[in-house]
């Protein structure tokens, strides 16, 4: 008797206590399924609830299922029906033709499909599937009609966090504490204020943001002064859905008529100050964009692309002094453009709680310390190469490579915890041990944890630790560097070499950290295998 390793995939929508309902019957049949087979050895279960069928991207258990498939750890996949499995017929095809190639097999159970055995398999597939998709068209329309008659009756969508409301059962209840922010924020614009000017009063005054914040953002303010919901109405469709089959959300742009409708909530403002603000703004538009001539004159500067700060935003150039003949510049962290700079804040009695503290870095500053750091890698190359032999370790992988590994190693394991953690409350709720509203308060936790993760692996996808090849290949092109390269005559490193020998300059609050690529094969950016770079002050 062969035994076969079986993955379980099921999909369901945990929206309503019905459909969770759903989802413990559907594990109990796939148990009794098992139960049937003594063949069959149940690897893992890959559940996506509350997710749409018709796109697999957005699907995170049916991607690990794939990713699981490659590695080989089952040999038959078991689901109920084709439209469980995908609703976009193209994607059930190239995936089941995918699985067939690794030796996997799909067995739909309801629509009593094998993928491998039945010779009329994928022509039944194909039907199936297509009549999937189609089922999925009509649904999308019938949402679309039921969602129109929703606007009209004025349902509210959303988590209701709207600064100046607290949302009670299905209706807007005024906040009076925030709605006082709201009216100043109003009153301060109407009196000509500009965002600036009300962001600094704002955290002057402590007043603050719907999530209990003290840092204000322009571009908060911004959709405070244009939210139609404080002068008592409710707009709708300010985003859609243009394909029903990847069910990926658009800034609507004017591409669909947007739907305003009278609301049942009390509002902050009346509708003739809401109106003039949006005229107001709307001439301050067309002024601003008249006045970005220069809007990417600094695009290409060096080192606006070569600099990157310690919280991860990039650098702004800007004018610093000008005299007759002679402008000098600065970079500014991107963020502190939003916020202001600590100096700033300190000056006028703002707080400097989550504002970036490193310092403006001047443009004269940046080319002596490039400079520098060149100087000291080429001016003396035996001593350069002695020190990347001691770094990279006689074979090991760079110290600073070591220590992205390390990282990256830490966010899969944090990652792991939490798709586990997922995996209980999943389980804890199939089994009724936890009530829906915990439920969902964990579920969202758990998956607001995961999504950050995954976002933080992102940066690790290309890092793969450094072979000893990869090393003595560092070495040897660094040699080869160094026996070619000839010192301008000079002695001044020009843009060109700068820009070919600096990959990237991370900015500290108190150092800098200096990416080079010294390999004689590349001009471009260097590999994670072991890159050396420079710390300075």
């Amino acid at each position: 008797m062969r035994i076969r390793k079986v993955a379980i995939y099921a999909r369901v929508s945990t929206e309503h206590e019905a459909q969770l309902s759903a989802l413990e019957n559907q594990v109990q049949y796939y148990d009794d399924l098992i139960n049937r087979h003594p063949d069959w050895v149940l690897y893992r279960r890959y559940i996506d609830e509350g997710i749409s069928g018709t796109s697999i991207s957005k699907r995170k258990n049916f991607v690990r299922m794939m990713e699981d498939a490659k590695d080989g750890h089952f040999d038959l996949i078991v689901t109920r029906e084709v439209s469980r499995f995908a609703r976009n017929t193209v994607d059930t095809l190239q995936q089941t033709r995918l699985l067939k190639r690794m030796g996997i097999e799909v067995y739909f159970t309801e629509d009593g499909i094998w993928t491998m055995n039945d010779e009329d398999g994928e022509l039944r597939l194909t039907i199936m599937a297509t009549l999937a998709q189609n089922e999925s068209k009509k649904t999308s329309m019938r949402v679309k009609a039921g969602q129109m008659v929703s606007f009209q009756n004025g349902v509210i969508y959303g988590t209701g966090n709207v600064l100046g409301y607290d949302k009670v059962g299905q209706e807007y209840v005024i906040n009076e504490a925030q709605a006082k922010t709201v009216r100043k924020i109003f009153d301060m614009y109407l009196a000509g204020n500009g965002c600036q000017k009300i962001k600094k009063q704002l955290e002057k005054d402590g007043d603050l943001t719907a999530m209990g914040k003290t840092l204000w953002h322009f571009t908060t303010i911004g959709h405070v002064l244009r939210n139609r919901l404080y002068c008592g109405e409710l707009e709708y469709r300010k985003e859609y859905v243009p394909d029903y089959l990847e069910q990926k959300r658009m800034k609507n742009r004017g591409e669909l008529d947007r739907v305003i409708v009278e609301g049942r909530h009390q509002p902050i403002v009346t509708k003739e100050e809401f109106e003039r603000v949006q005229k107001l703004m709307a001439e301050k538009s067309r002024q601003m964009e008249k006045c970005r001539t220069n809007r990417g004159v600094y695009a290409d500067d060096l080192w606006r692309k070569k600099m990157r700060c310690q919280c991860g935003h990039a650098f702004a150039k800007t004018r610093w002094h000008s005299k007759k003949n002679f402008t000098t510049y600065t970079y500014k962290c991107y963020d502190q453009t939003r916020t202001g700079t600590v100096s700033a804040r300190l000056k006028n009695g703002l707080s400097i709680e989550g504002v970036c503290p490193v310092p403006l870095v001047q443009d004269w500053k940046m080319h002596t310390m490039a400079q520098k750091v060149l100087h000291a890698i080429f001016d003396d190359p035996e001593a350069t190469l002695r020190e990347a032999e001691a770094v990279l370790g006689g074979g090991a992988a760079g110290v600073e490579q070591a220590e992205v590994l390390r990282d990256k190693s830490i966010v899969e394991e944090q990652l792991k915890k939490e798709q586990g953690r997922y995996e209980t409350l999943l389980d804890m709720r199939m089994n009724n041990e936890i009530p829906k509203e915990v439920f969902s308060r964990k579920q969202q936790e758990v998956e607001e944890r995961i999504k950050e993760l995954e976002q933080q692996m992102l940066q690790y996808r290309d890092v793969k630790p450094a072979t000893e090849a990869d090393v003595n290949g560092k070495l040897e092109a660094l040699r080869r560097l160094m026996e070619q390269f000839s010192m301008p005559e000079d002695g001044e490193f020009t843009e060109s070499d700068l820009d070919r020998y600096v990959t990237g300059v991370r900015v500290y609050e108190d150092h800098f950290e200096w990416l080079l690529n010294l390999d004689t094969d590349t001009h471009g950016e260097p590999d994670d295998a072991g890159s050396p770079f420079i710390s300075g002050r």
